[in-house]
């Protein structure tokens, strides 16, 4: 029997604002449609959407218990979750907020190390469109650099100049 290859899920579709048009109930509230999670595995090189990461449940999170010190998790693998907010302009669609958070996990014991509260707070500022990537290691950098361009090289070029200066390896 053959296995079938899942279809990757890409970047959340721009919407019109929802609360268009009237000021009732909803009015004001930040819309999650156009935020992905991204998921980097450093060692293997890949980077890829996880919607599951919207609710810390991510193919990496599941069956993981995670703790807040990172020294109890001494031989986590490394990963990023990287929020990455899509807005438009006039020329088209960009990467307008991108934010990008560490995590451990070690599989064997099923531990790993995340510090939720940055990763509320990084989800919160990729929606703000703001840029926080300078952070990263150099492969994780590369890894994402390429992701994103390989996604849309024109969302790429019309993203800010600060995303790509401090993406730069």
């Amino acid at each position: 029997m053959e296995e079938k290859k899942k279809k990757p899920i890409g970047f959340n579709i721009i919407k019109n604002d929802p609360t268009e048009g009237h000021g009732g109930y909803g009015a004001g509230t930040l819309s999650l449609d156009n935020i992905s999670p991204v998921i980097i595995d450093v060692d293997a090189g890949v980077a890829e959407v996880d919607v599951g990461a919207m609710h810390a449940r991510s193919v990496v999170e599941k069956g993981i218990k995670f703790l807040p010190n990172r020294d109890e998790v001494p031989n986590g693998k490394p990963y990023w979750l990287v929020w990455v907010t899509i807005d438009r302009k006039e020329e088209g669609p960009y990467y307008a907020g991108v934010t990008a958070c560490e995590m451990t996990v070690d599989r064997e014991i099923r531990r790993g190390y995340k510090s939720l509260p940055e990763h509320v707070n990084r989800m919160d500022k990729s929606l703000k469109r703001q840029i926080i990537v300078d952070h990263m290691d150099p492969k994780s950098k590369q890894i994402l650099t390429d992701y994103l361009q390989n996604h849309n090289l024109k969302m790429w070029e019309l993203s800010s100049q600060q995303l790509r200066d401090d993406l730069t390896v």
